[in-house]
């Protein structure tokens, strides 16, 4: 998402951040995963891992998830005022009908090029309603 809002002239304008609902602490992305956003000209190595905290429900206007899994921690964990900023990253993809990003780990490299098309397509989308909402 940082490379799209670059690209688009948003950079200091959209804070993004990306956090687990797993307890991996400070561990970089996987290796796969490095590898086919670096094909894509994605630079990943400097991203690590870290939890959600109670503090994201306030400091982020849209909390969204990779599956349904995922959603309903965070429902559980939201304050009930912040319930609305929750959603599923897919809802933002015009080009896959798909609810969730499919998770890739236990696949082979196919399902890491694949969760990417995913991925970036969410990223459109949502840049396109960032867009929208920074000019009103």
């Amino acid at each position: 998402m940082l490379h799209k809002l670059a690209g688009a002239g948003l950079a200091g304008r959209v804070r993004v951040d990306s956090a687990g609902t797993h307890g991996y602490q400070d561990a970089p992305p996987d290796r796969r995963s490095q590898a086919h956003a670096e094909k894509r000209g994605y630079d990943l190595s400097k991203l690590r891992a870290r939890p959600v905290v109670m503090a994201d429900f306030t400091a982020f206007d849209l909390i969204l998830a990779m599956d349904h899994d995922n959603i309903s921690f965070l429902t559980a964990m939201s304050p009930p005022a912040q319930r609305g900023k929750l959603g599923l990253f897919m809802h933002y993809a015009p080009q896959h009908d798909a609810d969730i990003v499919p998770d890739p780990y236990y696949g082979g490299a196919a399902g890491f090029a694949h969760a990417l098309d995913y991925i970036e397509d969410a990223c459109d989308g949502l840049l396109k309603a960032l867009t929208v909402r920074l000019r009103e």
